[in-house]
């Protein structure tokens, strides 16, 4: 399992990942990305940004890194950056299908991404991730599974899935929705060759949105390494837009808004991964304090009543304009 390569790791940003959701196509739903990536957002000036994150990241002990089909050219990003860094070989690196990328470059599209959960989609999807990340992928995620996702359900999909563990790849799966809980608990009862079908599983959790904590812990104790994604609420957590319990418990801390969310999500004891998903390497390293935040019974008090019901966080988040 890749991810034991960072079991061991001892420098406090190890369990931190770089998602590249934000940097990897011209337009997505986070706010204040009209400040943070300017007018420019040419393949060339997302592929150099993206690079300079990727390098601040791994320099200050970042190891896990996130992509997608869907994410625009986030894979072919990333692994331009690993063949110019053929001495790096300590990094994880996990991408997903399930969507697939319609917006043709344009932030102003009609229709940004496409969902499909069949085997002929995965068939597609893992052949186009193996021509760009070849070996370099250690795990591969279904993207976005619901309770009515046919992933959930395909024999024949499992089977391939299985396949592809047996031959070295780790099997994940990633949640979206207010019934993430429900997924998680549905996909943990699948099985292959004895043992569990997936080995990671990839969920929103934020101090808006908390609604799956239970199952993933159920999942962590079932073996499965869980990974943080939407520390940030898509911006909503970030100091311009954030909700002033969180403003003053940053103001407390002497830190971040950014900081202290995801560090409110490091004190989770099944959280194996937090992701970042910062577009500006200000940003980054802001997010990489999380871990120096040391959060009292009061202040953790207080974030607790930050929390949504999820069917209302869900429905906010889906009215989020794409920029």
């Amino acid at each position: 399992m890749p991810f034991s390569r960072l079991a061991t790791a001892t420098t406090p940003t190890a369990h931190i990942g770089l998602g590249l959701a934000a940097v990897g196509r011209p337009g997505y739903i986070n706010l204040g990305r009209e400040e943070d990536l300017g007018e420019n957002r040419s393949a060339d000036a997302l592929r150099t940004r993206t690079h300079e994150l990727l390098d601040a990241a791994y320099a200050q002990g970042v190891r896990y890194f996130d992509v997608a089909r869907s994410y625009g050219r986030s894979e072919e990003f990333l692994a331009d950056w690993l063949n110019a860094r053929p001495d790096i070989d300590d990094v994880v690196v996990g991408s997903k299908w399930g969507y697939t990328y319609t917006a043709g470059w344009s932030a102003d599209a009609e229709q940004h991404e496409v969902k499909d959960h069949s085997l002929a989609a995965y068939e597609r999807q893992r052949a186009e991730t193996d021509a760009v990340l070849g070996d370099r992928l250690d795990l591969y995620q279904i993207h976005s599974v619901t309770p009515d996702s046919p992933a959930l359900t395909d024999k024949d999909l499992h089977a391939r899935l299985a396949e592809a563990a047996a031959q070295g790849l780790t099997i994940g799966f990633s949640t979206s929705g207010p019934a993430q809980a429900d997924t998680i608990r549905a996909a943990l009862q699948l099985t292959a060759d004895g043992g569990p079908l997936f080995r990671t599983v990839q969920s929103t959790y934020n101090v808006l949105e908390t609604s799956a904590a239970a199952a993933l812990a159920e999942a962590h104790d079932a073996g499965l390494t869980v990974i943080v994604k939407e520390g940030m609420a898509n911006g909503r957590l970030a100091a311009p837009h954030a909700p002033e319990i969180l403003r003053t418990v940053a103001e407390d801390t002497g830190l971040g808004c950014d900081a202290v969310a995801l560090a409110w999500i490091l004190r989770q004891p099944w959280a194996g991964v937090v992701l970042s998903g910062a577009a500006t390497v200000t940003q980054l390293v802001s997010n990489l304090h999380a871990p120096a935040v040391d959060l009292d019974a009061d202040q953790l008090t207080r974030l607790a009543t930050l929390a949504e019901d999820p069917r209302a966080y869900w429905e906010r988040r889906g009215q989020l304009p794409w920029h």
